[in-house]
């Protein structure tokens, strides 16, 4: 499978998690550094934005845009994951003011699990998955184009049919 990166196909590795299956189990840790599981989210309904690069504007966009929306909307829980290390994770948080799950994947096995890595470009496939509260995968998406933003009214509108 391939996606785009400044128009060019780039490879991605992995298998994209089918829907209406169970989401690969993860363990990745937020900036406390506790870990998360999959297993501590399941009882909410989530929607998983994984984006690659916090310091860039469409990264920013969609964590913005996912933070608002998510925020609007009862039991739902917003859970971002990328590659970028604790600090620039940290310093995004602290800069723009925003208190967010953000969930680090420094050993690619949630990319590699969830079928999202790019080796060429070494950060993760921008896309969002919604699960439901028994971690069951309702709706997914891979934006075509690493420069695109995901929809986020699909998304939206997944978890809110969920609680």
């Amino acid at each position: 499978m391939t996606m785009k990166f400044k128009g060019n196909p780039t490879p991605i590795e992995g298998t994209f998690p089918a829907l209406n299956e169970k989401a690969p189990a993860f363990t990745l840790h937020d900036l406390d550094d506790k870990a998360y599981t999959l297993d501590d989210l399941l009882g909410k309904v989530n929607i998983i934005s994984t984006f690659p690069n916090i310091d860039t504007s469409v990264c920013d966009k969609q964590t913005r845009a996912f933070y608002e929306k998510a925020s609007q909307v009862d039991n739902v829980q917003l859970v971002n994951v990328s590659n970028n290390d604790k600090e620039a994770l940290s310093s995004w948080c602290a800069t723009n003011g925003i208190e967010t799950l953000m969930l680090r994947d420094t050993d690619l096995t949630f990319a590699k699990d969830y079928g999202i890595w790019l080796p060429e470009i070494t950060h993760l496939a921008r896309s969002v998955f919604v699960l439901d509260k028994e971690g069951t995968i309702v709706y997914s998406e891979l934006v075509p184009e690493v420069a695109q933003e995901p929809d986020y009214d699909k998304a939206i509108e997944a978890a809110k049919k969920l609680v």
